[in-house]
């Protein structure tokens, strides 16, 4: 997945080659949780794989060392993500229904 603008500083100035190490030398070209083969359908979606480099234990850009690197497909990434994406989505959805309160001068109990 593309590192946002924001988060770019965040990476370690070696991360393309951390990253390229991880996917293609480490990984061999597969992701190392289902085994999909970069540039090749995947066995479950039919898509062209295109491997990632995930960060598994710690989320944080600068915890970038190996051992918390994984290469992922977007299948096992998107699903490793996926409970911090969930909380982001609740918590984005709280912040925009008081930010419609109290433009439209609702007040709940709730």
């Amino acid at each position: 997945m593309p590192i946002s603008a924001e988060n770019r500083k965040r990476y370690p100035s070696d991360w393309p080659l951390r990253s390229r190490f991880v996917r293609f030398v480490r990984a061999g070209g597969r992701c190392e949780w289902c085994g999909a083969e970069h540039g090749k359908p995947h066995p479950l979606t039919g898509s062209v794989t295109q491997l990632g480099t995930a960060h598994v234990f710690d989320k944080k850009p600068e915890h970038a060392n190996l051992l918390n690197l994984a290469a992922l497909c977007r299948r096992c990434h998107l699903l490793h993500d996926l409970p911090d994406n969930l909380a982001s989505r609740i918590e984005t959805a709280a912040a925009d229904r008081v930010r419609l309160d109290t433009i439209n001068g609702v007040r709940t109990l709730f």
